[in-house]
């Protein structure tokens, strides 16, 4: 009974680099072609902000941001029924998350996917516009969201 399981607290961050691209990473742990942008879990104490900061380096190598915008509140999806009770050791149905949006300051050559614990096996820039189409199916609404919100305060 998925809707009884509460949603996972994190965050999620939309990165851009000085062309307004959007940074995407492939996931290891998928049979599918699965990309996203940099997310993860708020642990306990830890305000959003710092969890951006710690996720993005913990994923790829580097916390050389700025943030330029914070998301108004926070969003959900859940997991297709399929994940339900395999991923996150079954406690939750889906996320619930407080996203971020931040510029890069530093050379792509400083983005190191081989960290501790690797989650990505490759990454891109992707132009805002194929980002939607370019994600898993069950987060595409979640995405669409984020592009509609975030897109203008692109500059």
């Amino acid at each position: 009974m998925p809707e009884i399981l509460p949603y996972r607290p994190c965050v999620g961050i939309m990165l851009l680099n000085k062309q307004g691209q959007v940074f995407v990473a492939k996931r290891i742990d998928t049979m599918v072609e699965a990309w996203q942008m940099p997310q993860g879990g708020i642990d306990e104490g830890e305000v959003p902000r710092e969890t951006a900061f710690r996720e993005m380096e913990e994923e790829i190598g580097t916390r050389n941001a700025e943030i330029i915008h914070e998301y108004d509140g926070w969003l959900t999806y859940d997991l297709p029924e399929h994940l339900i009770g395999k991923v996150w050791k079954g406690k939750y149905r889906g996320q619930r998350m407080k996203w971020f949006l931040m510029r890069y300051q530093g050379p792509d050559s400083d983005i190191d996917l081989e960290t501790h614990h690797p989650e990505f096996s490759e990454w891109k820039w992707l132009d805002m516009a194929d980002l939607v189409q370019s994600i898993v199916e069950f987060k595409r609404p979640l995405y669409t969201q984020l592009v509609e919100y975030f897109g203008p305060k692109v500059t």
